[in-house]
């Protein structure tokens, strides 16, 4: 249902600001975090690269996994608010946990994270959607605001949580990231009546039910806290050895996990539609394809935490006058070009839409997925201008921009696609599926990042680091650039699968 548009930001429902700055604040909280933890990985907790990466890309994997459960819970038991309150409360918590310093508190913290996230991500999104009408032609550029405020919050986290981190300590930056948290929940509690009148807010009739001496929305919210051991055990443990010398085999625990978990939501997804009809089964199928495609984008996407981030450490030129930026600090350039075209975007859509030369879905997701190509493909342009093996800074400069226009072509739209793909019956549930597919992307993205380093941690020279990030990043990049032709190509097939969705 929409709410109040006609005072609203630019006409969009009241409700949607304040969802906005809510996960602007939980956005710092979160990319706070992930801005500093290679750099606190190699150089505080003295990690190599590829175990640095891996543990990165568990993180990250399950931080996205989780939503497949907050939105689940909150579907049938929690409601999107209570869901969202708690998943506050968590992330403000491991936040926290972190500053005690050492391995222990860092992945104890990280659990509480992983769990925070998997109920506030997934169903503040899907809140977003519940602000607009199905046929709403606004629903796109609501989309589009709403994730200006995810990379507002994300230029927080890259210039001043990233900066204060770097030079005076670790600890001040997680707790800035903390503070960014607690400032999320609030205006979320203090602006709950702007958004009241969305559907499926409060604790479901089947969370009232008792159970023992609780009622169920309470039993569940209990019985998750046990799922933060399992999350710190998977951090640490991503792969098992079975077997001793010759015969031992390394057991792939979170690769064969993540694949399980999606096959699960596929089928899950799959046969709800059918329960619903044809076109919703078909739209189904289309959203599983889409959760594959975007899996292929951000595990390109998310080297930015990685192998981005440490060729910018040792590799890239960072003087600007007589000041060498923090290689954390790059990473503010994708936020930063975010707020400047994100606006842009959303008034584009809504202008093509209106002269009806809007691409359609599968053209968005094929353009963005070329331009994040192109980015990569400009480390080969900056290799020809480097000196002392090291490119110039302009490199990531143009670099992040061709990321954050194909990002702006593909990732809030498919936040918006899974609202008006998915039976109301499943909303949460799909935008956990649809998180889900990040799940494996950053997963992906952190193993590929341990070929950019030298073997068996090697520490490479410049010399040699330099023609191994070039080499692994134009592979990455002409390997995109053939996606997103082969996505083209597909394009009609796809369309008729979303039986009229744009």
């Amino acid at each position: 249902m929409s709410t109040n548009t006609e005072n609203g930001f630019l006409g969009h429902p009241k409700g949607l600001m304040t969802l906005f700055f809510s996960e602007m604040w939980e956005r710092t909280c979160y990319y706070g975090m992930r801005v500093l933890l290679v750099l606190y990985l190699t150089k505080s907790l003295l990690m190599g690269d590829a175990e640095a990466s891996l543990l990165y890309g568990a993180y990250t994997a399950l931080i996205y996994a989780a939503p497949v459960l907050g939105g689940r819970l909150a579907d049938r038991y929690l409601g999107y608010r209570m869901a969202i309150l708690v998943g506050a409360i968590l992330m403000v918590i491991g936040e926290f946990l972190i500053i005690g310093g050492g391995e222990s508190f860092l992945v104890y913290g990280m659990g509480a994270l992983i769990l925070g996230n998997g109920y506030f991500k997934a169903n503040i999104s899907t809140i977003v959607g519940k602000l607009y009408q199905d046929d709403d032609p606004r629903r796109d550029s609501g989309f589009t605001i709403f994730y200006i405020g995810i990379n507002i919050g994300a230029l927080l986290a890259t210039t001043v949580v990233a900066y204060v981190g770097e030079t005076y300590g670790f600890d001040k930056g997680f707790a800035l990231a903390g503070i960014g948290m607690l400032l999320g929940l609030f205006i979320f509690w203090s602006g709950r009546d702007k958004y009241k009148n969305a559907a499926g807010l409060e604790v479901t009739e089947e969370g009232m039910e008792r159970v023992g001496p609780f009622r169920k929305y309470q039993a569940v919210m209990l019985g998750s806290l046990a799922l933060i051991p399992l999350a710190t055990l998977l951090i640490r443990k991503n792969t098992f050895t079975i077997g001793e010398g010759a015969d031992a085999w390394d057991f792939p625990l979170m690769t064969i996990l993540l694949i399980a978990l999606f096959i699960g939501v596929a089928v899950s997804l799959i046969k709800a539609g059918i329960k619903e009809g044809h076109i919703w089964r078909d739209r189904m199928i289309a959203l599983v394809i889409f959760m594959l495609i975007n899996t292929v984008f951000w595990a390109a996407f998310e080297q930015a935490g990685t192998s981005l981030t440490l060729f910018a450490d040792r590799n890239v030129d960072r003087f600007v006058g007589g000041w060498e930026m923090p290689a954390s600090n790059t990473q503010f350039f994708n936020p930063f070009f975010i707020i400047i075209f994100g606006v842009i975007f959303s008034a584009m859509w809504v202008k093509l839409s209106k002269i009806g030369k809007n691409p359609s879905i599968p053209m968005k997701f094929a353009y963005g997925i070329f331009q994040l190509g192109l980015g990569f493909l400009v480390t080969l342009i900056g290799l020809e201008f480097a000196e002392d093996f090291k490119v110039p800074l302009l490199t990531l400069v143009f670099l992040y921009m061709l990321h954050t226009t194909g990002e702006l072509f593909l990732s809030p739209i498919g936040l918006s696609m899974v609202t008006k793909l998915s039976p109301k019956s499943i909303a949460g549930t799909a935008m956990g599926g649809w998180f889900l597919s990040f799940a494996m992307a950053n997963y992906a993205a952190g193993y590929i990042a341990t070929f950019t380093g030298g073997e068996s941690g090697e520490v490479l020279s410049l010399e040699e680091g330099l023609i191994k990030y070039t080499e692994i990043f134009s592979t990455i990049g002409f390997a995109l650039v053939a996606f997103a032709i082969f996505i083209a190509l597909l394009r009609k097939p796809l369309n008729s699968l979303m039986h009229g969705v744009e």
